[in-house]
């Protein structure tokens, strides 16, 4: 039986848990499906769901586990929490910004976040972008930054030229 982690995120979805999960599963590697709870006659009149109605996942993305929760239309994703994708790779970037955002950079914020279709905030970002900021030369990093900071998606290319005058 799979023990449940001490610390887990949990995500609060109107109806879409398990389409929602699903979705998140299909894109990342190394991920799944844990378990699913459902709703049942106990607790109708608070909750409301019809019994049998999915309440949670419990999923994985690349091992990182989360729990997704139908819990109604009461509270909404906002930019105050995201999740960050770190990758080495200009294609790796490309592939989950196009997977995360299918498209729609009208959702899209500079810096490498966006909002997937269920509202929630990502980052998509490649692991050179910190070590380009943090460099000790501020001459450098401030050039790195001024060219993150016009972006929406993050282009290494462009990153590298700036950082490198």
């Amino acid at each position: 039986m799979q023990s449940i982690r001490r610390i887990a995120t949990c995500l609060w979805f109107d109806n879409q848990v398990e389409e929602a999960a699903e979705f998140y599963a299909c894109i990342f590697k190394n991920s799944r499906i844990v378990k699913m709870s459902r709703y049942g006659e106990a607790g109708h009149e608070v909750h409301g769901q019809a019994a049998g109605t999915v309440m949670t996942v419990a999923f994985e993305l690349d091992g990182q586990g989360f729990v997704a929760f139908n819990g109604g239309p009461t509270f909404k994703f906002n930019e105050a929490i995201s999740f960050q994708v770190n990758c080495e790779t200009q294609e790796e970037v490309d592939y989950y910004w196009k997977k995360l955002s299918e498209a729609r950079d009208e959702k899209a914020q500079q810096c490498g976040w966006l909002k997937d279709k269920y509202g929630v905030s990502w980052q998509i970002v490649p692991r050179i972008l910190f070590e380009m900021i943090s460099d000790p030369d501020s001459e450098k990093s401030g050039r790195a930054m001024d060219a993150m900071l016009e972006m929406k998606k993050i282009d290494i290319d462009k990153l590298k030229r700036s950082f490198n005058g």
